[in-house]
């Protein structure tokens, strides 16, 4: 009676184990998708708002001491890589994951220090918190020093978009720039509808 009770369990199991999907066939977590955030000028802007111009999107913040002013300058310099190549102008746009401190008028500071070009998007709590999980950016508030003082951990990717807002590509912090402004040009260059769906997730 009893190996009869475990011989049906398992063929149970065999069973809803080849009913199960191949993971291979698992589409993998969208990166990318609509927004809705504030600029440095305060108006209200969307993923659509940069419509017809590729773009470069970088997540951090204001008070980052010594990562967010590196990446943004490599930022800058990728995006002149990219027109020296022959490809098209990029809009730089650094978004806040510390809507707290970052407010218009002190991401727009920030951003001119990089280039007349940078865009520097803020927004609510919810509406930071909605702009990462679509592209699945990591970020923590990380108290030090006296009471009420933070830093936040945050990733570090750089991700590119295509003229229509859609998420094309994302590069580490650490990838040649010269080889990241190739694959750029190359990226831009090819159909619309081969703008990738590719999962992103840790730091």
């Amino acid at each position: 009676m009893e190996r009869s009770r475990w011989q049906a369990l398992a063929a149970a199991l065999v069973v809803s184990l080849l009913l199960m999907p191949p993971l291979a066939a698992q589409s993998p977590p969208r990166t990318g998708g609509a927004f809705k955030l504030t600029d440095q000028s305060g108006r209200e802007v969307t993923e659509r708002s940069f419509q017809g111009k590729p773009a470069l999107l970088y997540f951090g913040f204001t008070s980052c001491p010594d990562v967010c002013p590196t990446d943004l300058a490599r930022v800058a310099r990728i995006a002149r890589r990219v027109r020296s190549l022959g490809g098209p102008s990029l809009v730089p746009i650094f978004v806040s994951v510390d809507p707290a401190r970052d407010t218009p008028a002190r991401m727009k500071a920030y951003v001119s220090v990089f280039g007349p070009d940078f865009v520097g998007l803020t927004g609510t709590p919810a509406q930071i918190a909605e702009v990462t999980d679509r592209y699945h950016v990591y970020y923590q508030k990380v108290p030090y020093g006296s009471r009420g003082q933070y830093m936040m951990d945050h990733s570090t990717f750089l991700f590119l978009l295509d003229r229509e807002g859609r998420y094309v590509d994302h590069f580490g912090r650490t990838a040649d720039e010269a080889q990241v402004a190739r694959r750029i040009v190359t990226a831009l260059a090819a159909a619309p509808s081969r703008a990738r769906s590719t999962s992103m997730a840790g730091k």
